[in-house]
């Protein structure tokens, strides 16, 4: 296997050369039969990197020691469902999951692309494979995951226990995939520069591969905020940690993006800040792949030192200065025609929607790379921790929230007072009133009182758009409520898709709000039978069930609660121990209502048979985890296939 998936690897680089090669040199010399060939060999890249792939899954199956990548990140007692974790664990395997991802994403983009980009598309091409290239050769030459042991030991050293969660079978792989996703917009929008495009041909594909790349980059981050959630056991879900940082930044910007790239698609406007907001989204995207390879600030989600920082750094500046060197070339031919009329206008609202995305972004960024510059500079590394993030970005994004809420109930060009202060009174009243009910329940703080006020506005701007629109089919068509509503989503799916993925961007922000400021935390010691009352809640510790394991010993406590004198359930929390990593983990007990969470956690067995607990009331936690698929649903509904052929349809 491990030749044969070496062997994969280096068929691969010699057809992403060829590919490079071949694009530009068909294109340069007039050969549209090189160029196809040159497309071509990306579907037999795909085949060939698919066999390495699957080579090395085998190897982990099999438990092919010899190889090193296996050895190091799997053992006998490792069960066979976590192989899939296991491929991606490290260096050597996940650059081979960035290879196989960017090789079928690339397929895909080519195979469907718009016919209004087919003048540029041996660039697109070119561009795709030239990442695809670097990938390859850094796999093939600095970190193969094929590579031999000279001695092959007779078990290996183990999968990461922080791996062997369920969240880990998608968490890593819907990163990656986004962060490397964002490789298809960027390369369409760089070959319409270098192909001296000015019709807007890119715009189409830009905008689908942009909203591709940002579903799966917000489900990996959601996905990772519910593996820290469950098995790290702080209680929390974000930390403002480095990795966490680099995949976040990427997001930020290209939810930019795909917003700024509507009003391109509309009004032929933002053009130059679509091409910066893209350039700037791939830059963060090859930084966070940076800082998870050897960055220079430590992490716990990074894959620990590695020699791959240098070559990552060349390859991100290298990402940062060509694409804006093209960009000043072609930028006299990105002016656009039209002009801002009014601040009071949609196109204002996304103006500084864009402002505020990179606002958040350079602030995040700030704060990540603060304590190398302070190391640099004055010899004592200052570490930049969450208070810092919450002041600032805090209130960037109830503005954010805000702009949500105002900026899709704007026309278009220009609006006058009257039509905004129609299209707002509902909802801000309605925010007013929640505001007002919440301070008379008790809550005084501003930022929590600001934050639901503004989420109960967006929500009823939401809603009242959908009641206005299913009122207007009704009556136009005569059909029922429950059908005028399905189909006026349906007749109108980017528009009725955006408007979902907003609900559950109001999901997520209501989770956030209620667990950041209205969360309650005990630490305590507690024996078998002893209670222990919280809220309205009564802990009672049961007693501690020990189970030995090949690889592992699992401790599981029983924990008895109840509200308020009855009983109300009885809950499972974790945490096992691994002699060969010498390293402890936990798995939470979590009982989840749309209201609060009770969260426990065991921290520590005493000898006398008492257990370290840690307990949490987290209000509305629920919110954030149901916004995660009401997020997909609404992409979905945007990108559906039909939308897409009926858009080429057009351009055709």
């Amino acid at each position: 296997m491990a030749s044969l998936g070496a062997i994969g690897l280096y068929i691969a680089l010699v057809l992403s050369s060829y590919s490079v090669i071949g694009s530009l040199l068909g294109k340069s010399i007039k050969i549209p039969a090189l160029e196809e060939s040159a497309r071509r060999a990306i579907y037999v890249l795909l085949l060939v990197v698919f066999v390495s792939t699957v080579s090395l899954v085998t190897a982990f199956i099999n438990r092919d020691f010899e190889i090193a990548y296996v050895a190091a990140h799997s053992n006998l007692a490792m069960p066979n469902i976590y192989t899939w974790v296991a491929f991606y664990a490290g260096n050597e395997g996940s650059l081979l999951f960035i290879a196989l991802a960017l090789a079928l994403l690339s397929s895909i983009a080519i195979r469907l692309a718009p016919a209004r980009s087919r003048e540029t598309l041996a660039y697109t091409v070119a561009i795709l494979m030239l990442v695809e290239t670097f990938f390859l050769a850094v796999m093939i030459f600095m970190a193969n995951p094929f590579d031999t042991l000279p001695l092959t030991p007779s078990d290996g050293e183990g999968i990461n226990p922080l791996l062997t969660h369920f969240g880990m079978f998608f968490h890593p792989p819907a990163l990656m995939s986004g962060l490397i996703g964002l490789t298809i917009p960027f390369a369409f929008a760089m070959a319409s520069l270098i192909g001296k495009q000015n019709n807007d041909e890119w715009v189409d594909a830009g905008r689908t591969w942009g909203i591709i790349s940002w579903v799966l980059l917000a489900s990996g981050l959601l996905l990772g905020s519910w593996w820290a959630y469950t098995i790290l056991g702080w209680g929390g879900f974000w930390f403002w940690d480095p990795v966490e940082n680099a995949a976040f930044m990427p997001w930020l910007a290209l939810t930019a993006f795909i917003h700024s790239i509507m009003v391109q698609k509309r009004r032929g406007m933002f053009r130059m800040w679509n091409i910066v907001l893209i350039n700037v989204a791939f830059a963060l995207a090859l930084y966070g792949m940076f800082m998870n390879r050897g960055g220079p600030v430590p992490s716990v989600h990074s894959f620990g030192a590695s020699d791959l920082g240098l070559v990552f750094l060349s390859f991100l500046a290298a990402g940062i200065l060509i694409p804006f060197l093209i960009f000043f070339w072609r930028f006299n031919s990105l002016k656009s025609a039209q002009s801002l009329d009014s601040m009071l206008s949609r196109e204002a609202a996304f103006l500084m929607n864009n402002l505020l995305f990179l606002g958040i972004a350079f602030v995040t960024l700030w704060g990540t790379v603060y304590p190398l510059l302070s190391r640099l500079g004055s010899g004592e590394e200052i570490t930049v921790a969450r208070p810092f993030y919450d002041q600032v970005n805090g209130p960037l994004m109830l503005l954010l929230i805000l702009l949500m809420g105002i900026g899709p109930l704007i026309p278009w060009r220009q609006a006058n007072l009257a039509s905004i202060k129609n299209a707002l009174l509902v909802p801000t009243m309605v925010g007013v009133i929640v505001i007002i009910l919440l301070t008379i329940c008790g809550i005084h703080r501003a930022l929590p009182l600001i934050g639901f006020g503004l989420c109960s506005t967006v929500f009823t701007g939401i809603l009242t758009e959908w009641v206005r629109g299913t009122k207007a089919r009704h009556h136009s068509s005569q059909e029922i409520y429950p059908v005028a509503f399905v189909k006026l989503i349906l007749a109108n799916r980017p528009r009725y898709g955006g408007y979902i993925v907003h609900l559950a961007v109001i999901m997520v922000a209501f989770g956030v709000i209620g667990s950041s400021f209205f969360g309650l935390q005990r630490d305590v010691v507690l024996a078998p039978s002893e209670t222990y009352d919280i809220a309205d809640y009564q802990i009672k510790y049961i007693g501690t069930n020990p189970i030995v394991k090949s690889d592992r010993t699992e401790f599981y406590s029983s924990i008895e609660v109840d509200r308020n004198g009855e009983y109300l359930t009885t809950m499972t929390a974790r945490r096992s121990f691994y002699p060969s990593f010498n390293m402890a983990s936990t798995l939470a007990g979590i009982r989840s209502t749309p209201v609060e969470d009770l969260y426990i956690v065991p921290s520590e067995n005493m000898p006398d048979g008492s257990v370290g607990f840690r307990i949490l009331i987290n209000p509305l936690m629920w919110w954030m985890w149901i916004g995660g698929p009401v997020m997909i649903l609404g992409t979905v509904i945007a990108l559906w296939p039909q939308q897409i052929r009926q858009n080429t349809m057009r351009a055709n």
